[in-house]
């Protein structure tokens, strides 16, 4: 015990040797309910842990990115999407002398709250739900409470806040809703989730039929890069570089540096990003599929909202408002399971 109680240890003198700016384990906010240390990991390598054995996190293989029921098998899903921001974030975080620890627990853990169908299922969960819902903070909902039989993973507040803080609330890149996160380390998880979705979403298009390599737009692709390597590359790189000052390398004396871009990278990553809503995402919202699935997710919410002891049992323990439960329960749903109840109602 003695012996495995100095690997945690060691670790975080490890982290000593991190950049001024980074938050480190040992002086991590802490947790809702105190816990014992574990004797191996870091707490926000204990974090990170929990979220990749929580059900939610098991289940983001089965619902949708973008494209609704695909026949490919090289399509996103909402789990390579989240292992793709984990990767790209822990890059910029190790480059930047930041914890990579901590990085890896947020990105792992931001998608945990998202919908089956995608943004479609989100989108009508917020219409039919009166007080509005985001998936940002069902993810916080998800480890604080549903996970675990009700008692949720219990994760240092550093996390949290990087899984509440990682949504754009629909603005452009570093844009005026932009937000940030209370850490450097959340704001790096938001980069890397645009980083991450743009580019895969541009190649599932391509392989989808929807556009071409051609129809990127010019001053997009000139400046970030023709493949998906190349502009994933352009656009990590440039991150790193313009916020090199939060390595703490350079020893310059900075309140608090910033995650950001440079005026021309940021400005093609805005023109692609605003390329696919017009040409992909706005489309694929019209198509039949993202029509049955708003039925399905339609069908869902009236009936439980009617039939509430119809809910699975742990459901009525979650919340006293039956339309929360209901909220709560479609949320963790898969594409395949949501359509497989939808049809036995």
């Amino acid at each position: 015990m003695i012996r495995r109680l100095a690997i945690r240890q060691l670790s975080e003198e490890r982290e000593e040797s991190l950049s001024p700016y980074a938050v480190k384990s040992r002086l991590s906010r802490g947790r809702v309910r105190d816990e014992e240390p574990c004797p191996i990991r870091t707490a926000f390598q204990r974090d990170r842990d929990r979220i990749i054995h929580s059900k939610a996190f098991r289940r983001l293989k089965h619902k949708t990115q973008v494209f609704i029921a695909p026949l490919g098998d090289h399509y996103a899903t909402r789990l390579t999407h989240t292992l793709e921001v984990s990767q790209i974030g822990r890059t910029i975080a190790r480059a930047l002398n930041l914890n990579e620890d901590l990085t890896e627990a947020i990105a792992l853990g931001h998608d945990l709250g998202h919908t089956p169908f995608g943004h479609v299922g989100e989108d009508v969960l917020n219409e039919l739900y009166s007080p509005g819902f985001r998936h940002n903070e069902q993810s916080l909902r998800v480890v604080d409470l549903l996970e675990n039989d009700g008692r949720g993973l219990n994760l240092t507040i550093e996390v949290k806040d990087g899984i509440l803080n990682h949504s754009k609330s629909g603005s452009d890149v570093l844009g005026d809703r932009w937000g940030k996160a209370d850490t450097l380390e959340g704001d790096i998880v938001k980069m890397a989730d645009i980083i991450a979705y743009i580019n895969h979403d541009i190649g599932d298009a391509i392989r989808a039929g929807i556009i071409t390599e051609r129809d990127l737009p010019l001053d997009g692709v000139r400046t970030l890069g023709i493949s998906h390597s190349q502009r994933i590359n352009t656009m990590v790189g440039d991150i790193i570089d313009s916020s090199w000052a939060a390595s703490g390398y350079d020893k310059m004396e900075i309140e608090k540096p910033k995650i950001t871009m440079s005026s021309g990278i940021l400005d093609a990553t805005n023109v692609l990003r605003e390329f696919l809503f017009a040409r992909v995402y706005h489309m694929k919202a019209a198509e039949e599929e993202s029509e049955k699935a708003r039925e399905v997710v339609c069908r869902l919410y009236e009936y439980f909202t009617k039939h509430e002891d119809g809910l699975p049992s742990e459901y009525l323990t979650y919340s006293d408002d039956t339309e929360r439960r209901v909220v709560d329960y479609i949320a963790g749903m898969t594409d395949q399971y949501a359509q497989r109840v939808a049809t036995g109602l």
